[in-house]
């Protein structure tokens, strides 16, 4: 358990698009100032939710004010605040606001006991790696940051794309695919789960790589150490080959263009309250009861 008198200073950002979202930042404002905490808000989240708080520019300038960023939305805007802060201190608090919700660890109903357990020290801090994509696209160096996973697709046409594989400088395979999801620990919950990846625990040090409906029977998910550097060379001049990082950050790659992908040197915390955990978070999440013999 961590030390809550030193999270006096609170970030709130919002999905601004959601109604619900507003007004879970405005009951979370409440509790942070009736528990005599100091408010913080992005410019966005204050001007939608309309609340009363010292105000930063964007994510990053308000990771540098506050001891902790509570993010209203579901995955999609944790991945986008976790890119915005790499490398910050700052813990990350996730209140879901519908959807699945691996990376949104409190549900925005369960807010006013969350914030309890937080002010009662009741919590740990969880490093998440961050893994990072270099390439040349049509001329230009491109640098992508994802705490999910990178993937390198097919466009719009309904055809094979060829990718060649290798690992720390040795071939692997070339796939004739849909595509390769390159996923973090923490985004085997993502699109590679989608694909029939593995699970992984979040604190896990490995690479999953994942190829998107295979023109094979053999080609499985594969677990690589997340020490390991992964090549992976775009073959297909047709139909077009995509670059993404959590699904957000789209680059089009040209035939031979190289994306090279390794654990990124920056990381992101997340606050895990003392009654949560990854298994317990599989167990409702996708339902898992078991069965009796």
């Amino acid at each position: 358990m961590k030390n809550p008198a030193k999270i006096r200073r609170i970030g709130l950002i919002g999905h601004s698009d959601k109604v619900a979202g507003s007004n879970a930042v405005t009951q979370a404002a409440r509790l942070v100032r009736a528990a005599g905490r100091q408010v913080f808000a992005d410019a966005v989240t204050a001007n939608s939710a309309r609340i009363r708080s010292a105000v930063c520019a964007d994510a990053a300038s308000l990771a540098r004010q506050v001891d902790l960023l509570l993010v209203f939305g579901g995955d999609g805007t944790m991945l986008r605040v976790a890119r915005e802060i790499a490398g910050s201190p700052t813990p990350l608090l996730g209140v879901n606001l519908g959807g699945l919700g691996f990376l949104t660890g409190v549900p925005s109903r369960e807010l006013t006991r969350a914030m309890k357990q937080v002010w009662a020290g009741k919590f740990t801090f969880e490093p998440r790696a961050l893994i990072e994509a270099k390439a040349c696209c049509h001329g230009q160096p491109v640098h992508l940051t994802a705490l999910n996973d990178i993937v390198i697709s097919r466009g719009v046409v309904s055809r094979l794309i060829q990718l060649d594989v290798a690992v720390n400088g040795e071939p692997l395979t070339r796939y004739r695919c849909d595509g390769l999801i390159v996923s973090s620990p923490t985004g085997s919950t993502a699109y590679s789960l989608a694909a029939g990846g593995a699970l992984v625990s979040p604190t896990a040090e490995v690479f999953a790589l994942t190829p998107i409906s295979p023109h094979t029977l053999t080609n499985r998910s594969l677990i690589v150490p997340l020490t390991a550097t992964i090549c992976v060379k775009a073959i297909s001049p047709k139909p077009s080959t995509l670059l993404s990082a959590d699904g957000q950050v789209i680059r089009e790659l040209s035939a031979g263009d190289v994306v090279t992908i390794r654990r990124s040197r920056r990381t992101v915390r997340l606050l895990q309250l003392a009654d949560s955990s990854f298994f317990e978070a599989l167990r409702q999440k996708l339902h898992w009861r078991g069965a009796y013999v």
